[in-house]
């Protein structure tokens, strides 16, 4: 397997131990967590690195206290904190005694919401980071379709991405959905039915890039809208859905305001599909919807700052994502069949909300305009761009 890959939150994190006591980098598992953190820690001095599923690390903190004075002024990495949740009480006072930043970097596989559901807040002491599966910009420079596609096909777990045969990939994957459901799920407090949890993801893999509604949901769950509710909201926070809001404005037009679902990392998404090879995603019904859940992880993540959205109205007006910071606002519309046309709907869009500018991102090899201010342009170019402009 290929070495160390750069991850594009490395800079961000440096920045925010020199500015702040506490760093949380928050994740699913396997994504990278721990790698990128022992690779932040190499080479500075004074560090200490405790994993809290080693029953020897978690040993060593049977009193907090004494540790961490005994190591004080060391930067002290704790690694799976969701699992010692009472650590934070003695945290706090830890850190209002040292007084200094770059104190604690800590790893999580829940999101802060799960995590100060069990701990008392750090507000003003800690700063919380995700860090995705990998990237299209961590993994190549510039615009490369070949490696586009695998990513796309593998997802961006990095024991996926890097295995080079597609059908262990593939069986990887299946493992990890499984440990994920029976371990990682109640690991994390939650007493849900693993099967009806299974059958919810596999229903959102169904509706990946379509409407949310959740009634419909719970009426084939056999369960309320409010306990699929609870379920969605576990699986978004612990990473693998992302609900996109609707696009909320002020215009003489009926919309639509239910979220939109996506399966967060495209591999998990084939996975659950039987989709295996290259040839079978061109030839499945959901490769569209998969390039515009691909696009937008890959934007989204860049741009934390960004309010992000979707626009459809009942007349049937619609465009992917909308991004918003200040007063700029910024249209993108994914095609993976960029030959396929573009909508009059669209061009609808694109005029009610008088957008600063717009990009229709297709796995091409280089942009070229089809009306003034809209380009289709490649996933590297529009991941650039914004980039420098964030």
């Amino acid at each position: 397997m290929q070495s160390y890959i750069n991850r594009a939150l490395t800079d961000k994190i440096n920045g925010k131990l020199k500015n702040i006591p506490a760093v949380a980098i928050l994740g699913p598992r396997q994504c990278g967590k721990s790698t990128l953190a022992r690779e932040v820690i190499r080479g500075m001095p004074n560090t200490v690195y405790l994993d809290l599923e080693r029953p020897s690390d978690i040993n060593k903190l049977q009193d907090p206290e004494a540790f961490f004075h005994v190591n004080a002024g060391k930067l002290i990495c704790l690694d799976e904190i969701q699992r010692s949740p009472e650590l934070f009480t003695v945290l706090r006072g830890v850190i209002d005694e040292n007084q200094r930043n770059g104190q604690f970097i800590m790893l999580g596989s829940a999101s802060p919401d799960l995590i100060r559901q069990s701990s008392e807040s750090l507000a003003g002491r800690i700063s919380y980071l995700e860090l995705t599966p990998l990237l299209y910009k961590e993994v190549t420079e510039g615009n490369n379709i070949d490696i586009l596609r695998n990513l796309w096909l593998k997802g961006g777990f990095p024991r996926s991405y890097l295995n080079k045969d597609e059908k262990e990939s593939l069986e990887w994957r299946i493992d990890f959905i499984r440990t994920f459901l029976e371990r990682d799920v109640p690991n994390l407090g939650f007493r849900t039915p693993v099967k009806t949890l299974e059958r919810l993801w596999q229903m959102c893999v169904h509706l990946h890039g379509q409407i949310l509604n959740r009634s419909k949901l719970g009426d084939s769950l056999g369960v309320s809208h409010h306990t699929v509710n609870s379920y969605i909201d576990l699986l978004s926070q612990t990473f693998i859905l992302r609900v996109l809001p609707p696009y909320e404005v002020n215009l003489k037009k009926r919309l639509v305001k239910s979220p939109k679902i996506y399966v967060r990392d495209s591999g998990l998404l084939h996975a659950i599909l039987g989709i295996g090879s290259q040839n079978d995603l061109l030839g499945h019904p959901v490769y569209g919807a998969s390039w515009e859940g691909f696009v937008i992880e890959n934007i989204l993540a860049l741009l934390p700052d960004w309010r992000a959205s979707f626009y459809r109205s009942s007349s049937g007006s619609e465009i992917d994502l909308i991004i918003e910071k200040g007063n700029r606002r910024i249209g993108l519309e994914c095609k993976a069949f960029p030959s396929a046309g573009i909508s009059k709907g669209f061009w609808n869009v694109v005029n009610d909300l008088e957008l600063n500018e717009v990009r229709i991102i297709a796995p091409v090899n280089e942009s070229y305009p089809i009306k003034t201010d809209v380009l289709v342009s490649p996933l590297g170019e529009v991941v650039e761009y914004l980039t420098r402009i964030s």
